[in-house]
C-alpha cells in the first residue's frame, strides 16, 4: 500500500534527491506507485469472454484468438474494445473505447487528466508510427518550481499534492489524433460503454478500493476528491457501485464537439481553476497552455535484436532507447543457451541494464528542447562496444556513461529526477492486421489528487529534476516552459520481417523499462508464450542493487548474485504487463499483478 506517514517520506525524498540519481531513484522506490494487491474477481457482470479470459490467466496459459484482440488493465474496459473491435472497427477506435472507461475504472493509473504514448503499426503502408501525448511545462513555469526559497529540492510529496505538479493533459488530444489519422467507427459511439458504466455505477475492483483506502490523507486534502473517494466519509469498497455523473458528462461533450471540448470551453475553464487555486499547493496552468496543446508524430526508435526489429517511443521517452540499449549489448551473447534459471543469464542482462540507466540518465530528454545523441545511443558498433564490458565473470564494480557519436558537443550533469508513476498499457491488434501499443499514465498514484469534472489531473511535472544543474553543468531533464519530462514508458511493437510480432508494455516507473526487456528476452531468447512471459518472475537492475520480486523463484538468484557482486533487494515489483503474439494466430497475454485480462475471436 502507498506510504502511511508522508511526512516522513517526505522529509526522506527531500534528502535523497541531494544524493545521487541512484540513492534517489532507490529510496524514492520504497514507496511503490501503485502498491500490490489482491487481484480478486469483483467487476460485476462480465460478458462471457471476459470470464473465460479471467479463468485462461488464472489458469497461466494464453487466450487464443484467430481475427482480432485486446488486452488492457480491466476487464470492463477490455469488453468495451472488444466490442469495437467486434463491429468492425481498428485498434485505434478500440483505443478510445478501453481509455475511456480506464478513466473511470482505474482511475488511479491513467485517464482524461493524463498523457500516453502509442506505437502503430499499419497494415496497409507497413510503416510504424508513435504519437506522443506526453504531458507539457505551463508557459509560466520556471525552473526553480520544485525549489524552495534557498535553492534547495523541494520534498516530493509537497510537490505533488495540489496544482503545482499539473501538466497539460495530452490523452484526450492523442484520443482524437489516433481517430482521426486510423479509426472508422463513429467517434461519439466509442464512449456507450464509459458512459452508461459512468451514470449507471460500476463496480469497485479489490485493487481499486485497497488504493483508495492506502491513500487516505492525500486524496483527503480536496473537498472534490474526498467527496468522491470517500462518500459518507468512508473510503469506496470493493464490490460496491461507484456513480461518477460528472465523468459521464465529461465523455458526453468530447463525444459530441471531440478534444476540443476538453481544451476549451467551461471544462478548460474548471481545469485552469482547479489548478490554480488548489489549497496550500496552487499551480501556474493557463487556458493558453490547454489551448495551444498539440500531439506530435515522432520517429520509432528501432533497434535490430536477433532476428528482430524492436520498435518504440523515442525521446521524452526514455524507454525505447534504453530498452534497445539492453537488447543490443546483449545481443551478442548466447541467452537462449544459457536459459532463465542461470544466473549467468541475469548477471548479463543486469549489467547490461546498468550500463543503458547510466546512459538514460545523462544524456535522455525532450530532443525539443535538448539536443540528444539519440541515434548514437543505439548504433551497432556503439552498442557492441558497450557491450564487451559484459565479458567479465562478475558484477561490474561501477558504471558510466559512454561516448556516444553525436554531431556536436555538450557537457551535460546527471539526471536527478524521481519516477513514481501510476500507469496502465494497452495492446490490440485489429481484424485489418494493425496493432497498436500505448502506455498511459497519470504520473503518481492519484497523480496530483486535484479531482475535476469526474476525473484526476496528473502530477508529471515531478518527472522533470527538481534541480537544473550540477557543478555549473546543466542537466538535460530540467524543468522548462512548454518541454516534455522525461519517461520511463516503453509501448513497444517487436517486428519480423516486417511485421509484428510481439506488442506489448508495462506500467511500473523506470523499471518499466526492466520488465518489458525482460519480457520480450523470456518470448524470443526462451521461448516462452505470452502468458508465461507477463507472468514469469522479474529481475531488475537499474543502478547496481539488483530487485529481485518477493514472493517468487526470482529470490533462489539471490545468493548467486551476491557472489557475483551485486546488492540485492528482495521486494515487491508490480508490473502491469499486456502483451500479443502475432503470427498465423493471435496469442493475448494478461499481467497476473494486476485485473487485467486480453479477449481475441
Amino acid at each position: 500500500m502507498p506510504h502511511k506517514n508522508p511526512s516522513i517520506l517526505a522529509v526522506t525524498l527531500v534528502l535523497t534527491l541531494a544524493c545521487t540519481p541512484a540513492l534517489a531513484q532507490q529510496t524514492a522506490d520504497a514507496v511503490v506507485p501503485e502498491a500490490a494487491t489482491e487481484t480478486g474477481k469483483t467487476f460485476g457482470a462480465l460478458s462471457e469472454p471476459a470470464r473465460a479470459a479471467l479463468a485462461a490467466k488464472d489458469a497461466g496459459v494464453p487466450v487464443e484468438a484467430q481475427d482480432w484482440m485486446v488486452t488492457a488493465a480491466n476487464p470492463l474496459a477490455v469488453d468495451a474494445g472488444a466490442r469495437v473491435l467486434r463491429e468492425g472497427g481498428t485498434a485505434a477506435d478500440a483505443m478510445v473505447a478501453v481509455q475511456a472507461v480506464l478513466g473511470l475504472v482505474e482511475p488511479q493509473s491513467s485517464g482524461l487528466g493524463g498523457g500516453a504514448f502509442l506505437v502503430w503499426y499499419d497494415a496497409v503502408s507497413g510503416e510504424v508510427t508513435t504519437l506522443d501525448g506526453r504531458e507539457t511545462a505551463p508557459l509560466e513555469a520556471t525552473p526553480t518550481l520544485f525549489q524552495t526559497p534557498d535553492g534547495e529540492p523541494m520534498s516530493f510529496f509537497d510537490a505533488v499534492v495540489g496544482g503545482r505538479s499539473v501538466g497539460t493533459p495530452g490523452t484526450p488530444a492523442l484520443m482524437q489524433a489516433a481517430h482521426d489519422k486510423w479509426g472508422q467507427s463513429d467517434w461519439a459511439g466509442l464512449f456507450a460503454e464509459a458512459i452508461a458504466l459512468a451514470e449507471g455505477g460500476f463496480t469497485v475492483s479489490p485493487r481499486l478500493a485497497d488504493l483508495v483506502s492506502g491513500d487516505a490523507d492525500r486524496l483527503g486534502r480536496f473537498k472534490a476528491t474526498q467527496d468522491y473517494f470517500f462518500p459518507g466519509g468512508e473510503p469506496i469498497a470493493a464490490g460496491n457501485m461507484q456513480v461518477n455523473a460528472d465523468y459521464a458528462n465529461t465523455l458526453r461533450q468530447i463525444a459530441a464537439r471531440g478534444a476540443e471540448a476538453f481544451y476549451t470551453g467551461p471544462i478548460a475553464s474548471d481545469i485552469v481553476a482547479t489548478v490554480r487555486t488548489a489549497a496550500g499547493n496552487p499551480g501556474v496552468l493557463s487556458h493558453a497552455d490547454l489551448a495551444l496543446y498539440t500531439v506530435k508524430e515522432r520517429a520509432p526508435v528501432c533497434v535490430p535484436y536477433r532476428a528482430h526489429e524492436v520498435c518504440g517511443m523515442g525521446p521524452p521517452s526514455s524507454g525505447a532507447l534504453t530498452i534497445g540499449q539492453i537488447l543490443g549489448m546483449l545481443d551478442g551473447y548466447d541467452l537462449a543457451a544459457l536459459g532463465p534459471d542461470n544466473a549467468e543469464s541475469w548477471r548479463l542482462i543486469g549489467d547490461a541494464s546498468r550500463l543503458a540507466f547510466a546512459d538514460r540518465g545523462l544524456y535522455m530528454a525532450d530532443t525539443d528542447y535538448v539536443p540528444m545523441p539519440t541515434k548514437g545511443l543505439v548504433a551497432p558498433a556503439y552498442l557492441q562496444e558497450r557491450g564487451q564490458l559484459l565479458q567479465g565473470d562478475d558484477a561490474l564494480p561501477e558504471v558510466e556513461p559512454g561516448i556516444p557519436e553525436w554531431d556536436h558537443a555538450m557537457n551535460l550533469a546527471p539526471d536527478e529526477s524521481l519516477e513514481l508513476p501510476s500507469t496502465s498499457h494497452i495492446s490490440i491488434v485489429d481484424s485489418y492486421g494493425n496493432a497498436l501499443s500505448m502506455t498511459t499514465t497519470i504520473e503518481n498514484g492519484f497523480g496530483s489528487r486535484l479531482f475535476v469534472r469526474g476525473f484526476l489531473l496528473n502530477n508529471e511535472l515531478t518527472d522533470f529534476s527538481f534541480r537544473t544543474q550540477a557543478d555549473g553543468r546543466p542537466i538535460a531533464n530540467r524543468l522548462e516552459p512548454g518541454k516534455r519530462p522525461r519517461s520511463s514508458m516503453a509501448p513497444t511493437i517487436v517486428m519480423t520481417d516486417g511485421a509484428p510480432t510481439l506488442v506489448i508494455g508495462s506500467p511500473g516507473g523506470s523499471r518499466i523499462i526492466g520488465y518489458v526487456a525482460q519480457a520480450i528476452i523470456a518470448h524470443v531468447d526462451w521461448g516462452m508464450d505470452v502468458q508465461q512471459a507477463v507472468s514469469m518472475p522479474h529481475l531488475v537492475n537499474r543502478f547496481g542493487t539488483y530487485d529481485l520480486e518477493d514472493g517468487t523463484t526470482a529470490s533462489s538468484f539471490e545468493e548467486a548474485l551476491a557472489e557475483f557482486g551485486y546488492e540485492v533487494s528482495v521486494r515487491g515489483l508490480n508490473s502491469g504487463l499486456h502483451a500479443i503474439a502475432v503470427g498465423e494466430t493471435l496469442f493475448g497475454g494478461a499481467d497476473p499483478r494486476r485485473e487485467g485480462i486480453a479477449v481475441g475471436e
